[in-house]
Parts: structure tokens; C-alpha cells; sequence
């Protein structure tokens, strides 16, 4: 090691979705929407001003919040936006989480909340899941420092309802509880209806699931003003630009596209629940998924076996080598056609 190597800022790095480079594959690996982004999109796109470029960007961002606080009926000043999730939740946790109190997540879920807990020195516990995947409550009734809980859950698929996360709430009312809803359009209640009841509490969302554009990048929280105004505050000391004016055009255009939206869920939803019996036929077993995933393991073949045998179909689909889901595979919802493809293979697979 060189001397100024002892320096560094050393963490274990998330790992993305393998993105694989074939011209034909079929790819469930990375919960992308399989249609494409709404043709409002495609139109605003093609009608922007594109002498824009040459300026920076408006770093409030105000026509984006404007079209999300106008879609969920919330104020401007209720919505912070970011370069996808991913930015919005690391900007949280760089804002929200400086007690010496450790934070509050599941053992399994989304691998980048430890990540930043590292990055930024927040301490944390994980207090594990039950044996059906579900957070125990009231392994979150301690003191600590802030919460964290994605709904429904990733990889494990399992949503909580309202009630549940008001429990959490309740118990947590001197610390931000944030509300990762990356899922929350294939099925369950968001948490945005309790935003009138809890200051604290923090809803995020983003536009590379539902809304089919995973590759413009585009995140959002929505929650008490006190909170948006930390937020921005934290952005602005950091990096004021995050949000390019083609990204800001096009999330507009696709806020907006409300019928567009609305049909990709369902046909999604609609696929996903055909794709549950076939699959439990075939002798799979899995939580009840309300997200655009199956989270789902075989009663006799390894996990491992059947994602290296369709891989080399070239269908990919997420292993995790972790403790406790290292037998199960992550299935992402596309297209019928795929999801038969799917199907097909691991029929004659299995024999």
C-alpha cells in the first residue's frame, strides 16, 4: 500500500444487474419495464428546444416538481427530485442520518442501503426477516437513528400495508422514516396518504419501473416542506445541476401520460399473475409478489443450476449468492412472449 493509500475512503461497492450486450436475449435480471416509455415522451423529445443545451439546467428542477406535485396532489415545495432513486435515497441518508443512533433496515433488501451507510459512516443494525420474508415490527420499536424500509421489499417481493407502516411510524416519531416505493404501482396502497398525519415521514419513488425509463435516470421524494428544503439544501452544497434539461423535458412528458402509465401497469400485473400459476405448476414456490418480480425458488433444482442452464439460453435472470436467498431466483416480469419463452425453457428444463 502507498502511503497516501491510507487515506482512502473504502467501502464494499454495490453491485448492479449484469447488463449484457446481445443482440437477441431475453433479460429479467433488472426489474426494467419491458415497454416502451409513453409516446409523450418520444414527442417531447423531438419538439424541445435543443438551444437549451448550451445552458445549464434549471437546478430547482420546476417543471418536473410541478408536474409530480400536480400528479400526486401534493405541493411544490412537497417534492425533491433526483438522478434516479439511487440519488435521492444516497442524498437522504447524507441528510438525514447524522445521529450517533444506528439506522434501521431489513437483513434482506435493497443492497445499497448498507453501501451508503458505510460511505457516509451512519451506523446501522439489520434486524432480520421472518421465515416468510416479513419484517418483524417490533425489532423497530428501539431508539435509533432514522428507519429505512422498502415497500413492497426488494429482492424478497412482499408488500406491507397501510397499517403496518403506520405501526412503524407511531413508534418512530422522533426520527425520518423513510419509504422506498420503487414497486408500489404493481399493487398495494402507497404511503403517500399518511404524508398529512407524519412530518418525518419520507416517500420515494422513481420513474425506471413503472415508467419505463430506467435509462433517463429520474427519482423522487415527496414529504413534509422541512424536509424537501434539507434536502435541497444538501443538493445545492453539492452539486446544483443533477437534473439535465433533456431528463426534465421528458419526465414531464411522462408524468403526465397518466393513461399510458396506468395500461403498462396492468398489463404487467395481468402477465405477472398468469406467470404465478405456471410457475407453481412447474414446482416453484414464492411470496406473493406485488411488485413487477417474482422472488422464487424450486423444490428440487438449486437456484444456482437453473440460473447458469438459462443463462446459456441466454435468459438472464438474478441470483443472489447471499445467506438465506442464495436458492432463489429473481424473476423480472416482461413482455407474454418472454415470459413464455421463460416458461418453455423450464419445462423442458425440468423434465
Amino acid at each position: 500500500m502507498k502511503p497516501w493509500e491510507a487515506y482512502f475512503r473504502k467501502v464494499e461497492p454495490y453491485v448492479p444487474g449484469e447488463q449484457p450486450k446481445l443482440s437477441k436475449m431475453i433479460k429479467l435480471n433488472t426489474n426494467e419495464n419491458p415497454y416502451p416509455p409513453a409516446p409523450q415522451v418520444d414527442e417531447a423529445i423531438k419538439n424541445m428546444d435543443i438551444q437549451k443545451l448550451k445552458m445549464y439546467p434549471d437546478p430547482t428542477s420546476e417543471i418536473l416538481v410541478k408536474a409530480i406535485a400536480k400528479n400526486y396532489g401534493v405541493k411544490d415545495e412537497q417534492v425533491f427530485v433526483g438522478v434516479g432513486s439511487d440519488d435521492v435515497l444516497g442524498m437522504a441518508f447524507l441528510t438525514f442520518f447524522g445521529s450517533e443512533k444506528p439506522i434501521v433496515f431489513p437483513d434482506i433488501t435493497y443492497s445499497f442501503y448498507d453501501v451508503w451507510a458505510e460511505l457516509f459512516q451512519i451506523p446501522y443494525v439489520t434486524p432480520a426477516l421472518n421465515e416468510n420474508f416479513r419484517i418483524k415490527k417490533e425489532d423497530y420499536y428501539t431508539p435509533n437513528g432514522g428507519v429505512v424500509i422498502t415497500n413492497p421489499n426488494a429482492p424478497t417481493s412482499v408488500y406491507e400495508n397501510l397499517d403496518f407502516i403506520r405501526d412503524i411510524l407511531d413508534h418512530n416519531q422522533d426520527v425520518v422514516v423513510i419509504v422506498d416505493e420503487a414497486y408500489i404501482d404493481f399493487g398495494g396502497e402507497s404511503a403517500l396518504k399518511l404524508l398529512d398525519e407524519y412530518e418525518n415521514l419520507l416517500v420515494v419513488q422513481t420513474y425506471s419501473k413503472s415508467r419505463s425509463m430506467a435509462g433517463m435516470r429520474i427519482g423522487y421524494a415527496i414529504g413534509h416542506p422541512t424536509l424537501i428544503k434539507a434536502l435541497n439544501d444538501v443538493k445545492y452544497s453539492y452539486n446544483s445541476y443533477t437534473m439535465d434539461y433533456v431528463t426534465l423535458v421528458s419526465g414531464k412528458a411522462s408524468m403526465e401520460a397518466t393513461e399510458y402509465f396506468k395500461e403498462c401497469c396492468e398489463k404487467i400485473v395481468a402477465t405477472r399473475e398468469r406467470v404465478k400459476k405456471e410457475l407453481t405448476e412447474l414446482g416453484f414456490s414464492f411470496p406473493d409478489s406485488k411488485t413487477n418480480f417474482l422472488f422464487a425458488t424450486h423444490k428440487t433444482v438449486p437456484a444456482k443450476e437453473l440460473f447458469e442452464a438459462l443463462r446459456k439460453e441466454n435468459i438472464f435472470v438474478r441470483y443472489f449468492n447471499k445467506p438465506r436467498i442464495d436458492n432463489y431466483l429473481r424473476i423480472t416480469i416482461g413482455t407474454d412472449e418472454e415470459m413464455d419463452a421463460l416458461i418453455e425453457f423450464l419445462k423442458k428444463y425440468l423434465g
